[in-house]
């Protein structure tokens, strides 16, 4: 498909009702004014190594127990 994204975009706005529409537009122009926050990983280099083998040994237990859990009656 060579269709470029913009067109495709264009095309499924185009079968969209209107309040769909400018959900879309509200959506396209939140984003527009969206900013990356954060800072180079170098930075966080610093880091490396400051926390205590201890802690780092209290997080993977919670991790454990508490990740990766299905709880079926959720929905």
């Amino acid at each position: 498909m060579d269709t470029s994204i913009l067109e495709r975009l264009i095309e499924e706005l185009k079968a969209m009702p209107e309040d769909l529409q400018y959900r879309v537009l509200e959506f396209a122009q939140t984003l527009g004014g969206s900013q990356i926050h954060g800072v180079p990983g170098k930075q966080l280099l610093n880091f490396a190594g400051t926390i205590s083998p201890n802690d780092i040994q209290l997080m993977y237990q919670a991790i454990e127990e508490g990740c990766e859990q299905v709880d079926i009656d959720e929905w």
